[in-house]
Order: structure tokens, then sequence, then C-alpha cells
């Protein structure tokens, strides 16, 4: 009887001091945390945070909203990662404002933040990891205007607001229309809200108060697609110059049929990949850089099959997601 009491006492010491090595070998946990969940470029993001997850041996959550402009469930999101206690938390500001407290709790918790794609009104977190959107507006403004040899109207697709990286994008467009192409002028501007078929309707009465329009420029994806499908509607396609932004299959083909002019083209994958690593280096007592500037490209039909712009465009999501 005495032998079995020690044998169970030598037992529970034995477990009590495996466990301050089990908690060590636990893995980091990491959120990622979207503005929507469905639209392709979020789902390159989630392929690249996949993929960083693995690289790097942390476990990555996924969630986001349904939808770019649901900023309650964001905040909700944030909020139960942070009772979960994850050990980092990567997350795209749907509103430059809203999200600015769930932030902020979370690093007072001890819970390093990394901000990517769209920046918020605070400076309390880790690293932003981000495109130039402001410069790759402009790029799309440039390009616009040298289509259009300098001269004509425009519109522009806004997306929503208070969404950091689409009113930099559209900003750096009419700077740059204003600043190089004076004879370029935009005649109407109007928000979407990240959706679809509001975006075509607003590309549909665009062209019906302005029947002489020349150009269109959309900040998003679902932008661009829902102004594409206005073009085709109308049989504007080609005669009005589409300057879109961003990239989907569907994108492509309206690319190759002549519906889009060009295609200003973020690097979404490597995004959730230098998110994800920026958190990794500081679980790890590293310091990331504070500001990351990914670099867009302009993306026109005679680019298509250059084998740089096709590792761009069709990147393997289905291996990442694994």
């Amino acid at each position: 009887m005495v032998r079995a009491v020690k044998r169970r006492r030598a037992a529970a010491l034995l477990a009590a001091l495996a466990l301050p090595g089990c908690r060590r070998e636990r893995r980091k946990t990491i959120a990622v945390i979207p503005k929507a969940n469905s639209h392709y470029f979020w789902v390159s993001v989630q392929a690249g945070a996949m993929a960083a997850g693995k690289e790097f041996g942390v476990e990555v959550l996924w969630n986001g909203p349904a939808t770019e402009t649901d900023y309650s469930r964001q905040v909700q999101i944030i909020d139960s990662m942070i009772a979960r206690r994850v050990d980092g938390i990567a997350v795209a500001a749907n509103e430059r404002k809203a999200i600015v407290p769930p932030v902020e709790r979370a690093m007072a918790a001890g819970i390093p933040v990394t901000i990517f794609d769209s920046g918020l009104d605070t400076e309390n977190y880790v690293s932003f990891v981000t495109t130039g959107n402001y410069e790759a507006g402009a790029l799309g403004g440039r390009a616009l205007g040298r289509l259009l040899g300098g001269r004509g109207k425009v519109a522009v697709i806004q997306n929503a607001p208070g969404s950091f990286s689409t009113l930099d994008r559209e900003r750096g467009f009419e700077d740059a229309l204003a600043r190089e192409f004076p004879g370029v002028r935009v005649v109407a501007r109007q928000f979407s809200m990240s959706d679809k078929a509001k975006a075509m309707a607003v590309a549909e009465n665009f062209l019906s108060a302005h029947p002489d329009l020349d150009g269109l420029f959309a900040s998003t994806e679902l932008g661009s697609t829902g102004a594409a499908l206005a073009l085709k509607a109308r049989g504007a396609a080609g005669r009005v110059k589409l300057m879109a932004f961003d990239s989907s299959e569907t994108m492509i083909e309206d690319l190759k049929a002549g519906a889009i002019a060009g295609m200003v083209v973020q690097d979404p994958r490597r995004m959730g990949f230098e998110a994800v690593r920026t958190l990794v280096d500081k679980l790890n007592g590293k310091a990331p850089p504070r500001r990351i500037d990914l670099e867009a490209r302009l993306v026109t039909k005679e680019d298509l099959n250059t084998p740089e712009i096709r590792r761009l465009l069709a990147p393997d999501l289905k291996e990442a997601l694994r």
C-alpha cells in the first residue's frame, strides 16, 4: 500500500514537472482576419498566410466577416480571438476607425497585432503590411491617361467610406491625372459599397449621365467586375476604357476580350505570408519592419503570357490551402 502511494506521488510529480515543457512545445496560434472571406483577393491572402504557417510551424486561424462593410462583425471576431488568447493577430481593417478599440485591447493584453492591406487610425500595432496604394492608384491614372491620349472624361467607382486602402488608390488615381494629364477630367465619382451589383448600377448611371464618357476607374475587384458587366450590357466595352484593380478569373477573361483595358494588380499571396511572418518574428524576439510596402503591377492583355505575370495572377492556391 505504501509503495503504491509512493508510485502515485512520483507519477504526479513527474507530470507536474512535464507541464511547463508541454506549454513550451505548444504551437503558437496566429489569427488572420481579412475584410471578407469570399473574394478571390482574400482567398489568395489566405493561401499566403497558410503557407507561412506551414513554413514557420504556427497554427493559422482564418476568420473574417461575410462582406467588407460588416464592421461590427469584424470587431466581434477580433474580440473573440483576444478571449481565446491567441498568440498574435493579423487584421485588414474594414474601416479605419471602427476596429481601433479592439486592436488596442489586443495590444494591451499582450497580443501583438499586425495590420495588413488597409490601415487604421492608430499607431498601436507591431507592423503594417500593405501595397503602396496611393502609388498603385497613380499607376492606374497614368495608364488610363496614356490610353486616352491625354484628353477625355472619366468616372471613378469608389469602394466604401473609411476604407483606408481604397481611398488612397482613388486619391492617387485622381492626383496623377491632375498632375500629368490635365486634359483628362474626372466628371463623376460614387461609392459601390464593396458590392458587385451596386458597382454595375453605378457604372450604368455614369454611362447614362455621361454618354460621351471615355474612361472608368474602379478601385477593387468587385467594383471592376461590376463595371465590366455594365460596359458589356451597354455595348460600351472597348469604347469606354476601364482601368481595373486586382484580378480574378473573370477579370482576366474580360482583359483578353477587351472589356478591361488594364489591371493594377497586387500580390495578395505575399501580403498574407508577410503578415504572418512579422508576427512570428515578434513572437521569437525579433523586431519586424514597422512597415512593408509591396509593389503593384500594371497588367495588360499583352502581358498575360509572360511567366512572371502568370505566377502572379494564377498562384497555386489549392496546395497552400490544404
